[in-house]
């Protein structure tokens, strides 16, 4: 199995203070314009897991998984396929040219995560470039019958700032989505709130949210997707949060953070 991404949570942004929602609704069809295909969406409010540091089989009553796109999809379920998007893997080779770089010609590297280098999408041509390498695993991820991807650390912007914009974030992953949509997949936002209201821009149609209980920013999420959203929390407190405002509307889980699997002593799974 290849490297799997830890979880985004130990990387979040600032908290936002008041954010302002532009609510847009999601089509009947699922598609996000006329002009694409159309998408199978997730249910909203079903039980889900999420399994992206390795595949088992999925407790009875779930109705959404999300995998790493090393592995396969869960019989019957809906699934969502998980790439490392706006980073690197480990085991991965991008050329200099698509690796972000600081003021000092340093290539930009994750501090939490080693052998990960933030990808440069500061211009059109890189973001095609990256696009298409990063389009090649959606096709993965559609031949082997997922059902959406969900492209992760979007939120780069937010982590570097001074060399990356949200405006670029947003015109990459619009790049990922039209990809995405032509393959028959739906896409999801990854964390990253304030680009919720950006939904309808970057052509996104639902979201994978980690720890917004935690950081009470739930409802970021849940206005502009319609409650079309599925939520991981890590902690007691941030778990009991989240099933407290928006149990009944969302799909929540705990997990532990290394998202492992039963026969780890360390894993840790629960719901509302």
């Amino acid at each position: 199995m290849s490297m799997v991404h830890s979880p985004a949570a130990h990387r979040r942004p600032a908290i936002i203070g008041a954010l302002v929602l532009a609510v847009v609704a999601l089509s009947g069809c699922g598609t996000t314009t006329t002009n694409e295909p159309k998408v199978k969406l997730p249910p909203v409010g079903a039980a889900w897991d999420y399994q992206i540091g390795g595949a088992y089989e999925p407790p009875k009553g779930v109705e959404i998984v999300s995998r790493d796109r090393a592995d396969d999809p869960a019989p019957g379920l809906y699934n969502v396929c998980y790439v490392n998007a706006f980073q690197t893997q480990p085991d991965e080779k991008w050329p200099s040219r698509l690796l972000l770089h600081d003021t000092k010609g340093e290539v930009v590297e994750d501090p939490e995560w080693d052998g990960e280098s933030v990808l440069d999408i500061t211009t059109a041509a890189k973001r095609e470039e990256a696009a298409e390498k990063v389009g090649a695993w959606f096709e993965e991820c559609a031949d082997k019958g997922f059902d959406a991807v969900e492209p992760d650390n979007l939120d780069t912007f937010t982590r570097w700032p001074d060399l990356l914009t949200a405006d670029q974030a947003t015109a990459y992953v619009s790049l990922l989505a039209k990809r995405a949509h032509d393959l028959g997949l739906a896409i999801a936002q990854k964390n990253t709130g304030p680009l919720a209201t950006r939904r309808a821009t970057a052509g996104l149609d639902f979201a994978v949210v980690e720890e917004c209980g935690r950081y009470d920013e739930c409802g970021a999420f849940a206005k502009p997707y319609k409650d079309r959203v599925v939520v991981v929390e890590y902690e007691d407190k941030g778990m009991a949060k989240a099933c407290d405002d928006f149990g009944d509307r969302l799909s929540v889980v705990r997990r532990d953070r290394d998202v492992s699997t039963p026969d780890d002593d360390g894993y840790v799974r629960d719901v509302c």
